[in-house]
């Protein structure tokens, strides 16, 4: 029962932290709105406007398939590269030597634009979700690498030597200690891997012709049709809020709640 209203308590301060983002939101439609009326209706649509074309879009059931194709694809590829970003990074950050041989591999990974990558996936892979999956792994795998490589290399290994002293083996060590701490970086890299993510998708269809929201991106360029185009994108970013704070932000609340603890009752850091 306790662990139950601890659990509520932390999901009703999460949601009322949710206040903040909506500010944030409500500053970037009050610039939107200016830009409207500094540039006009063709350049830059009204955001009432645009959220009119959103809703109009949706009342289209065709229109949820295609955004879910998309969101679909792109939290494909974000798995893949967390997971895999993740493993090596872990082992690359317990092997000073492999992470200094990893280091000029990410930085070529990196330096590659992610349209190159579509192009030489489209060669691959064809007009398939392959070529979308493999661009964001590419593209979004290396800062998760980084970030959970320099998690595990700033770790205290006065704790990793105390726990040793008290029987601890690598296992318990990695559970109890390092996991914990590279957390911190963990996270943070995964948000950004997960914004990459929806990015690299939206530009893999659009390129390679494989439907999903990409697709609708082209039509509307075709039509020239702006609202249109702006409502998708607004689309896509809602897709990525929901994924955002639907999984990674209560994942990453659970598994840190230990820093709620050890502040002060009401007071944010």
């Amino acid at each position: 029962m306790g662990a139950a209203l601890s659990r509520l308590g932390r999901t009703g301060s999460f949601l009322w932290s949710a206040w903040s983002g909506l500010a944030a939101l409500a500053l970037l439609a009050a610039a939107w709105q200016a830009g409207h009326e500094a540039y006009g209706e063709f350049i830059l649509p009204a955001p009432l406007d645009t959220l009119a074309a959103g809703f109009a879009i949706l009342s289209d059931p065709k229109a949820w398939e295609v955004a879910l194709l998309t969101g679909t694809r792109a939290v494909e590829g974000f798995a893949v590269s967390a997971l895999a970003g993740a493993a090596l990074g872990l082992a690359a950050g317990y092997s000073p030597a492999t992470l200094r041989l990893a280091r000029p591999l990410v930085t070529v990974l990196l330096g590659v634009p992610p349209i190159a990558w579509i192009v030489l996936a489209m060669i691959w892979f064809g007009s398939t979700d392959g070529t979308v999956i493999l661009t964001i792994l590419v593209s979004a795998g290396p800062l998760v690498f980084v970030g959970v490589a320099e998690g595990v290399m700033t770790r205290d290994r006065g704790l990793d030597d105390m726990a040793r002293a008290f029987g601890a083996g690598p296992i318990r060590r990695l559970t109890t200690l390092g996991l914990r701490h590279v957390a911190a970086h963990l996270f943070p890299a995964l948000v950004v891997a997960l914004g990459m993510g929806f990015k690299v998708a939206v530009m893999a269809e659009l390129l390679a012709n494989v439907g999903g929201i990409g697709g609708e991106l082209a039509r509307s360029r075709a039509n020239l049709d702006v609202a249109g185009a702006l409502a998708w994108v607004t689309i896509a970013v809602a897709a990525l809020i929901v994924v955002e704070y639907g999984i990674v932000h209560p994942v990453r609340s659970e598994f840190e709640r230990w820093r709620a603890a050890a502040r002060p009752w009401g007071v944010k850091r």
